[in-house]
């Protein structure tokens, strides 16, 4: 387990004043003075929006008075002492007749740490960091050790598991993933000998955009944990994907087959090339591995097949277990071929999946990961739930809507009119 061990001649109930930098301070002290400047900003422009608002005897509604009590924010530039200016507003809402309040929408009254503070707290608790440590660990870094204290880190960790379950219950009917990723991803865990199978759904939606489908603990990558998870979606509303990638190890192609048969098949072109290798003495890999590009990189789908059989004359006659790996799963692995062009290079592979998860696969065998089972996935949600905001859309967004509709594509080219390249009827 990860384990920091602090400088006993080191403070960790304030401010360390003594071994910071000089530039860290500078830092600090400008970080304070913009954000005091932006909220006297807010607070003015508020009161400035409402001068005409006054009572009968002409006095103004919506006044300053004074500052809040001073507080410190924990920030990536370090822990910044604040204090909000305070706003008097004496109107009241026509309907409810209540008070109204003026609420900074920089910094809100509850706030105590930045977004991105709160991004990195449940990734190094996922990565192994023991919530005593961080306090030893992140109090000198940020110069403040207030809301870094074991008990804040346990109730916080009870929060993003009651928000992982808000998640897993959320209504599906309103969203319609096109396509859809689906990885097992293991993470070993720090209290328990087995590891901790995280079974990973993303999709997009018919707006182009990746989103978080579905994290759920799994046992291994079983049918039967696909199945229930499919099931549990299918009652939550979410119609069935048109494309669906996936390793071809996985038991989500059984719980496919059940629960959504229309689905199409997509094989990992990144797993797959694996398995194919180690099946190759490493003298053949370099030249098998030129070889398997040529299939997947293809200009269409006549020229794979082309180097499908190209593949297999070259190596079926000594390997014929490697070629197998690649003939057995042929439609599977070219199903991308019917889809947008812009669209092949999301569709090879569960990249989006594998590149969310490289970071915590990685420290997870040096940390061990979470601690418990029941803390794993909602430590996981945790980092992606801030990582999708920055996930961009797929290419050529516009044409997931024709794909869910239904449009031919031929070459990764939409075919306007099919019935043009109909047979002709005989006379």
């Amino acid at each position: 387990m990860l384990s920091v061990v602090p400088d006993p001649d080191s403070r960790n109930d304030g401010p360390v004043t003594g071994s910071a930098s000089l530039i860290d301070e500078i830092v600090r002290e400008g970080a304070r003075r913009m954000l005091a400047e932006a909220l006297q900003a807010e607070v003015d422009a508020y009161i400035a929006q409402s001068a005409d608002a006054r009572d009968e005897r002409g006095h103004r509604l919506v006044v300053r008075n004074g500052y809040h009590q001073a507080r410190e924010v924990l920030t990536s530039a370090g822990a910044v002492e604040v204090q909000a200016p305070r706003v008097n507003d004496k109107r009241t809402d026509p309907d409810t007749r209540v008070r109204r309040r003026f609420s900074s929408a920089i910094l809100p009254p509850w706030a105590r740490k930045t977004p991105k503070i709160t991004e990195v707290l449940p990734l190094l608790y996922l990565h192994g960091l023991s919530s005593g440590d961080f306090v030893p660990a992140l109090g000198q870094f940020l110069g403040s050790s207030k809301g870094l204290s074991a008990p804040v880190i346990t109730k916080m960790t009870e929060q993003w598991r009651t928000e992982h379950r808000a998640f897993t219950e959320r209504d599906l009917s309103e969203v319609d993933f096109v396509y859809l990723w689906a990885d097992g991803i293991h993470v070993n865990i720090r209290l328990e000998e087995h590891k901790l199978c995280l079974l990973v759904m993303i999709g997009v939606r018919a707006d182009g955009r990746k989103e978080l489908v579905a994290l759920a603990d799994g046992y291994r990558e079983s049918v039967e944990s696909w199945a229930d998870l499919l099931r549990d979606c299918a009652r939550r509303g979410m119609r069935a994907p048109v494309l669906a990638v996936g390793d071809g190890a996985l038991g989500f192609w059984g719980a496919l087959h059940e629960v959504f048969p229309a689905t199409r098949q997509q094989r990992c072109w990144f797993h797959k090339i694996g398995n194919v290798l180690a099946a190759l003495p490493k003298s053949a890999q370099p030249g098998a591995k030129k070889a398997l590009a040529e299939i997947w990189n293809a200009e269409d789908r006549r020229h794979a097949l082309d180097a499908v059989r190209a593949f297999e004359a070259a190596y079926g006659a000594k390997f014929p277990k490697a070629v197998a790996k690649i003939t057995d799963d042929v439609d599977e692995l070219l199903a991308f071929y019917n889809y947008p062009a812009q669209h092949w290079v999301h569709l090879r592979t569960t990249n989006p999946i594998e590149s969310t998860f490289a970071t915590v696969r990685h420290r997870s065998k040096v940390t061990k990961g979470p601690g418990s089972r029941a803390a794993g996935p909602a430590m996981a949600f945790k980092p992606i739930e801030s990582a999708q905001t920055r996930w961009r859309a797929v290419n050529a967004p516009q044409l997931v809507a024709l794909v869910r509709a239904g449009a031919r594509f031929e070459s990764g080219k939409l075919v306007e009119r099919p019935d043009d390249h109909a047979p002709p009827t005989a006379a």
